[in-house]
């Protein structure tokens, strides 16, 4: 189990910053181009026009549904050990533990997501 946790968080560490990333171009990083002119402006990073909390909103739905993801990786885990467990009664408690553990993971972060949401929308509307 810790092979697969630590397999999963170095995966993420290798993925995450590429999709961070994956919308900058030159422009945005301030990289100078073949003619060594800097291209971004003043030579800084550019700045979103974006709302700021329309940023919020969106980084609280990638990590929501990260770790829903995670909740749902766990459940499947779980059900995949029940089915090979071959009667094994200790087996058989440690998948549905681990399945009960997924369920209520899942049950916390919707809880979660939601509290965000109605926390976020009184600020949006306060502002």
């Amino acid at each position: 189990m810790k092979k697969t946790l630590l397999s999963l968080f170095a995966f993420s560490l290798l993925v995450f910053p590429g999709i961070a990333m994956a919308g900058l171009s030159t422009n945005d990083v301030g990289i100078s181009g073949p003619s060594g002119i800097e291209t971004g402006v003043g030579g800084g990073i550019n700045l979103s026009s974006r709302d700021p909390i329309a940023v919020a909103i969106s980084l609280i739905n990638w990590i929501i549904s990260f770790l829903a993801f995670g909740a749902v990786v766990i459940l499947l885990i779980g059900g995949f050990k029940w089915m090979t467990a071959m009667g094994n009664d200790d087996n058989i408690k440690k998948a549905k533990s681990m399945m009960s553990a997924g369920i209520i993971g899942l049950v916390i972060i919707l809880a979660s997501w939601g509290i965000a949401r109605f926390v976020v929308s009184k600020l949006a509307t306060k502002i």
